[in-house]
């Protein structure tokens, strides 16, 4: 038990699963969240710690957050696609994977908007981290 503030990847399953193990192997480094979402809730900080959880809600690890960056969705760049450790080779499958994710019957609940779709302008919060030690 932590009380640190949860850090969920995505939603509880197989997804989740995946990005949890490339965070706890150090292949991912860095994810990227809707400024949108973050509408009632506050924004990642430079120093902030959190408690990565697993599809069972447990906690699997620390992570420290070391940037933190909001950008159109056409500016991110291929580092940050590759930092994010999902085996993207370029910005473009990045932007397909992500797009396909955001625009997702449970995001689109989560946002209350049915019809909620991304472009080139929408706003995105990229945040680089780091696994803390245990």
């Amino acid at each position: 038990m932590t009380d640190l503030p949860i850090v969920e990847f995505a939603y509880p399953g197989p997804l989740r699963d995946t990005l949890v193990a490339a965070v706890l192997s150090g292949a991912k480094t860095s994810t990227a969240s809707l400024l949108v979402q973050y509408a009632d809730e506050e924004l990642p900080s430079v120093g902030e710690r959190g408690a990565v959880v697993d599809s069972a809600g447990l906690t699997v690890g620390i992570i420290e957050t070391i940037a933190v960056d909001i950008v159109a969705l056409r500016e991110v760049s291929l580092q940050h696609a590759l930092d994010e450790g999902e085996g993207y080779a370029d910005v473009a499958q990045w932007r397909a994977g992500h797009e396909r994710f955001w625009q997702s019957a449970e995001v689109r609940e989560e946002l209350e908007d049915p019809n909620f779709t991304v472009n080139d302008d929408t706003q995105v919060v990229l945040e680089r981290f780091t696994l803390v030690p245990e």
